[in-house]
């Protein structure tokens, strides 16, 4: 029998490091594949001499000799890679160039290679405003209308997907995800609620940009539903939102000050260009899991690491 290998794109990164995390404390072996060598974030979570299990290949998605090479006796794939928000506005170029031709670098490698299979990051920016909406929560097959390069990136990912699945048969699930939080989150648009708790832990006032209502995801959960969207092949190229409860942003606010009442979590009004939630029907009817830790223990939890990491 052959032995489960999973490669991880982007496994540098915030959720790819909560993803080799947990594949790493389930026993199984990984292929971290990332542009960068920073490992700041993984080593906040997994210690060094815990990563024995995790083959390192610095490379670029861009080049698909790279991405070919790297998945060499590769089983499963987790596609993260990926620009953020602000890096794709900044340099749109290479937004496309990473996001767009780097996923299909990596399905065409996957279809030369026979994986028949690929769990991938999509994301709720493929959608428009709440106000384009005639409903609060959206189900999955909303109409998509992106207001960000990324969120375009993102469409071109999940008809890419289709378009292989229709063409050669490989499977896929997409997963869009909307704030994550937890340790490691330091980048992106909405990554402004762990900077608060990362302020708490160091006893520090902060002050979110935004407002609204949006759902909150902890980066451990998420991760663990993209190892189980590897390991669950579906048959078909399916696209899930998370299924959360919407809160306001002021109420996670309000849960960090209740865990650290020394300090002050102020929160501007204006809102992002996002819909307030999502039904997530899909993503339960489909699988028989969908990990979904409260929201007041994950953010506990969090500032707990955080401050763990700044007595180490």
């Amino acid at each position: 029998m052959t032995e489960r290998r999973f490669l991880i794109t982007g496994g540098l990164g915030f959720i790819g490091a909560w993803t080799l995390y947990h594949l790493a404390r389930q026993g199984e072996r990984a292929v971290c594949f990332d542009v960068g060598a920073n490992s700041g974030r993984l080593d906040m979570l997994l210690p060094k001499d815990q990563q024995s299990s995790i083959q390192f290949v610095q490379g670029d998605i861009t080049s698909k000799a790279q991405v070919d090479a790297a998945l060499e006796n590769v089983t499963h794939i987790i596609h993260l890679g990926a620009l953020q928000v602000p890096s794709c506005k900044a340099n749109p170029i290479l937004g496309s160039a990473v996001n767009v031709t780097g996923t299909i670098n990596l399905f065409e490698a996957a279809r030369e290679r026979g994986i028949q299979h690929i769990a991938y990051a999509s994301s709720i920016a493929v959608y428009g405003r709440a106000d384009e909406y005639p409903y609060e929560l959206l189900p999955d097959d909303a109409p998509r209308i992106p207001h960000t390069l990324y969120g375009a990136y993102k469409i071109c990912n999940e008809e890419t997907a289709r378009v292989y699945f229709e063409d050669h048969g490989i499977t896929s699930t997409g997963l869009r995800p909307f704030t994550v939080y937890g340790v490691g989150r330091d980048q992106g648009l909405t990554s402004e609620p762990t900077k608060a708790m990362l302020a708490a832990a160091k006893g520090e006032h902060y002050s979110i940009p935004f407002g609204g209502k949006m759902q909150f995801q902890w980066g451990s959960d998420v991760a663990r539903q993209f190892i189980q969207a590897a390991l669950q092949p579906l048959d078909g190229a399916f696209v899930f939102n998370f299924n959360t409860v919407p809160v306001e942003v002021a109420e996670v606010a309000d849960i960090i000050m209740r865990i650290v009442p020394e300090i002050r979590i102020d929160v501007a009004t204006n809102k992002l260009p996002f819909p307030t939630g999502f039904t997530g029907d899909g993503i339960v009817r489909h699988f028989s899991e969908v990990f979904e830790t409260p929201l007041e223990e994950g953010i506990r939890q969090t500032i707990a690491h955080f401050r763990t990491a700044s007595a180490v």
